[in-house]
């Protein structure tokens, strides 16, 4: 793999959550995460991304979850990106236990889960292996099996090998290095200058060792076959233009189709004007997407 393809990987999952009023509880029983809550009435959870804040939601929270709607935003913001502090461990896997702890708690049901990027895998995993406490899914721009686009039939060795092998890269920068390669990534991530400004200081702010270890997980694992074990109608929201020097719309529809073809039921649409942070790029199409998809 080379070093070029892993700043791509990188690139990819750089992303999101919202600012919000409340908080519904004790941080204490939830450390992966802090969450704001806004509105009332049906629940809707959004998960940021890799080294994002949740302030990243804000037009969508406005939409969803204003006074005129009848709906509830619990935006979460994972510890170690943006600012939030970090904690010892796996993130994912604490993040996705205690948010199921989090919806049973707050007594959600079955709440619609949005994630972008790593916030879309995450709600995978826990549409995987907590399906009582998932309702539906909309997952922007996230595939179950990044490490796997460039190579379909890449084994779970050959993935824990390839994210070994971007955790030491990753690592053996220094400073300067690491937050050139950042800048360079966020770069063709949203399309004006001020949301990729917006984008860069989250990541200048999180928390280093939980950004690549992060990453590394993701790139380690491969959800396409448990994504048949998920019960929730899916929508997956996809881009395209950022990577049309590398291959064309086509390519990319297929590989998403491919990476979910196992998860029953699914929609799928991608958008044609918006790079990877299509809240900011095309916030009309992804807001009507979802709330098609949510009435």
């Amino acid at each position: 793999m080379t070093l070029f393809t892993l700043r791509r990987c990188a690139a990819f999952f750089t992303t999101l959550a919202i600012a919000g009023t409340v908080q519904a509880t004790p941080a204490a029983s939830h450390p992966a995460f802090r969450v704001d809550v806004t509105g009332k009435g049906a629940p809707v959870i959004l998960i940021p991304g890799l080294a994002s804040s949740g302030e990243v939601w804000q037009a969508t929270v406005a939409r969803l979850c204003g006074p005129a709607q009848r709906r509830q935003c619990h935006v979460l913001s994972l510890a170690g990106f943006a600012g939030v502090a970090p904690i010892a461990g796996d993130l994912l896997a604490q993040a996705e236990n205690q948010l199921a702890a989090y919806i049973s708690d707050n007594q959600l049901g079955r709440p619609a889960i949005i994630g972008h990027s790593l916030g879309g895998f995450l709600a995978l995993k826990l549409a995987i292996d907590h399906p009582q406490q998932a309702g539906k899914l909309v997952i922007v721009d996230a595939l179950p099996a990044l490490g796997a686009v460039q190579l379909p039939s890449i084994t779970p060795e050959q993935l824990q090998g390839m994210a070994a092998q971007m955790r030491g890269a990753m690592r053996a920068q220094d400073d300067a290095s690491f937050a050139q390669n950042q800048r360079r990534s966020v770069a063709g991530m949203a399309s004006r200058p001020d949301d990729v400004a917006r984008i860069t200081d989250w990541g200048t702010v999180s928390d280093r060792s939980t950004v690549i270890e992060t990453l590394a997980t993701i790139i380690g694992t491969d959800l396409r076959q448990d994504v048949a074990r998920i019960a929730s109608p899916t929508l997956v929201l996809g881009t395209w233009i950022a990577y049309k020097d590398y291959a064309p719309r086509a390519a990319t529809e297929a590989t998403f189709q491919s990476q979910y073809q196992k998860l029953p039921g699914v929609r799928m649409a991608i958008a044609d004007t918006a790079r990877h942070f299509i809240m900011y790029d095309d916030p009309d199409w992804l807001h009507a997407s979802i709330e098609q998809f949510l009435e």
